[in-house]
């Protein structure tokens, strides 16, 4: 069993607190199994009864009944009914149940959806609501506002590098080429060779991810549009772009007219699938957010390598995307650093530059920026890379990530070095 030892911590503090547990993420990252498997069992080991855990999977054909909301929520109250005890209810894939007209009004529209039974469940002191889903639209921001402050979202990803690391088979120093070669989807992990993983994550764009988005938002005609958009964002990981530049993309390379508006709308449906996130520039100088253009990082960085069908494996992207991923599996909130600094050219004339810190990770009080490099070995590529870093100025936590595995060490600057696996290994390792 791959432990997911966070998101259990996340679920055991979240438990029994008069809120829907609300557990999204894109489709094949652990949801189901994070519920069903890892939390039951850890309800059960202290001593929660197993007619107590109620788990039902809505996109199980056995099931299609409890579709009607009705139905869902007299279902589930036929199996709470002592109040003596405390009932724990796992609802997977939650979207699948329907919204329908209610049978008891004429004449005016009323609908009831899923939304309408978890917040009566809720109502009942004696009854744990934790639900899942797929679909960012019916269960993240605009679900959690239906739910009317009833609602705790625990986001889901696919699996860290730690989390793959301990999990790993074959020899640990694999691990690392292996992982930014096919990613954390779990079921990964089980298929043998290049050719079985390459086929499954394949697979996944075209039965799946593609299909439930075109679905979802009714795109009649422009999935080529959208494979196209894919691969663009695929290559350009790492990279600034805004969908101005992706539309001069499509009309220069491709002999598409498509609008700034459309590219816009066609990538946020990627982001509400959970696919792709964007990571803003922040001025931190001026303390705001530039807007365009931004960077656009994958989930799962074996989902972009298989789009691209492993050709483009730039190990600086890939290992810049890894870091994003991880910085937010650890809750921060992660932007892409501008400094602006004023310098005289040859003619003495005042001019404004601006250099990029890859990250500037947030947590409350704490704040951290950080570069990705593959090597700062020589001393021309190290003051390359802490130009930027220099030029803050203030005394938060500064760091270069390298790909080598080294000891960590400062420089005269108090910038710290750290080696990618140590950095992924341990939470710590950024406050040395």
């Amino acid at each position: 069993m791959i432990e997911r030892k966070k998101y259990l911590e996340r679920l055991i503090a979240k438990k029994e607190n008069g809120l829907v547990k609300v557990i999204t993420g894109i489709r094949r990252c652990g949801k189901s199994y994070l519920l069903f498997n890892i939390y039951k069992d850890y309800l059960k080991s202290i001593g929660v009864e197993d007619e107590c855990i109620i788990c039902l999977a809505l996109d199980d054909d056995e099931n299609i009944k409890y579709r009607n909301p009705l139905e869902l929520g007299k279902y589930i109250r036929s199996l709470t009914v002592d109040e003596s005890k405390t009932y724990y209810v796992f609802l997977d894939e939650i979207q699948k149940v329907v919204t329908i007209q209610n049978p008891y009004v004429e004449g005016v529209e009323d609908k009831i959806g899923f939304v309408d039974v978890v917040l009566g469940l809720m109502k009942h002191e004696n009854i744990d609501v934790y639900v899942t889903g797929s679909n960012s639209k019916m269960l993240s921001s605009d679900i959690l506002t239906e739910f009317r402050g009833r609602g705790d979202e625990i986001r889901v990803n696919p699996l860290s590098f730690e989390e793959f690391y301990h999990a790993y088979e074959g020899d640990k120093r694999d691990a690392w080429q292996e992982y930014y070669t096919y990613g954390g989807l779990p079921l990964v992990m089980k298929k043998k060779g290049h050719e079985e993983k390459a086929k499954y994550l394949e697979s996944l764009f075209g039965k799946i991810y593609i299909g439930d988005i075109i679905e979802r938002n009714k795109i009649l005609h422009d999935k080529s549009v959208l494979d196209d958009l894919l691969n663009i964002i695929s290559s350009s990981v790492g990279s600034l772009t805004n969908a101005g530049k992706i539309a001069k993309t499509f009309k220069s390379e491709r002999q598409v007219n498509i609008s700034d508006e459309t590219v816009s709308r066609y990538l946020d449906f990627f982001i509400d699938a959970f696919m792709i996130y964007k990571a803003e520039r922040y001025d931190v100088k001026g303390r705001k957010y530039i807007g365009s253009p931004l960077k656009y990082y994958f989930s799962d960085v074996g989902l972009r390598n298989a789009r691209l069908n492993f050709r483009q494996q730039e190990e600086n992207h890939i290992m810049e995307n890894i870091i994003y991923n991880e910085l937010c599996n650890r809750e921060f909130n992660v932007d892409v650093g501008v400094v602006e600094y004023c310098y005289k050219d040859k003619d003495k004339k005042s001019k404004r530059a601006q250099l990029e810190i890859d990250f500037v990770a947030n947590k409350g009080s704490k704040k951290y920026y950080i570069q990705s490099a593959l090597t700062v070995s020589e001393k021309e590529k190290r003051q390359q890379e802490v130009r930027s870093l220099i030029r803050v100025g203030d005394s938060f936590k500064k760091i270069v990530v390298v790909k080598d595995n080294i000891i960590p060490w400062h420089d005269d600057n108090g910038i710290l070095y750290v080696g990618i696996e140590q950095f992924l290994l341990d939470d710590s390792a950024i406050d040395m």
